[in-house]
């Protein structure tokens, strides 16, 4: 088994072709947008986090196309999605209680998300 250094993490998932998928889908975001994580209650598996469901956020980064776990868990196929690295103000997330100035990054799949009007 490999082990990877942390600065060779983001290069192995990205190129990594057991996961990265092609998509006929248009790319909905670029970084700087605001999206809102859907409020949305799934039954079983999903990486879309409860405290950010309804919550906005801004685009960081795209990722690329990839394998959907939500459906591909399920054996429902492997509907390949875009990814976006998502920044959430921690003040969105929990009001005063939060610590000023922080924040939290979520990878979000396009299911996960709606542009912010």
């Amino acid at each position: 088994m490999n082990i990877l250094e942390k600065e060779q993490v983001y290069a192995a998932v990205k190129t990594n072709p057991v996961y990265v998928r092609e998509t006929t889908l248009p790319v909905r975001f670029a970084p700087g947008d605001s999206v809102r994580a859907k409020n949305i209650h799934p039954i079983g598996h999903t990486r879309l986090p409860r405290y950010v469901r309804g919550r906005s956020g801004t685009i960081v980064q795209y990722h690329g196309s990839f394998v959907f776990p939500d459906t591909y868990a399920h054996g429902k196929g492997e509907k390949p999605q875009h990814l976006y690295s998502v920044r959430f103000e921690a003040e969105e997330l929990w009001g005063d209680a939060a610590t000023e100035g922080s924040a939290v990054y979520l990878d979000l799949w396009d299911d996960y998300i709606e542009p912010v009007a």
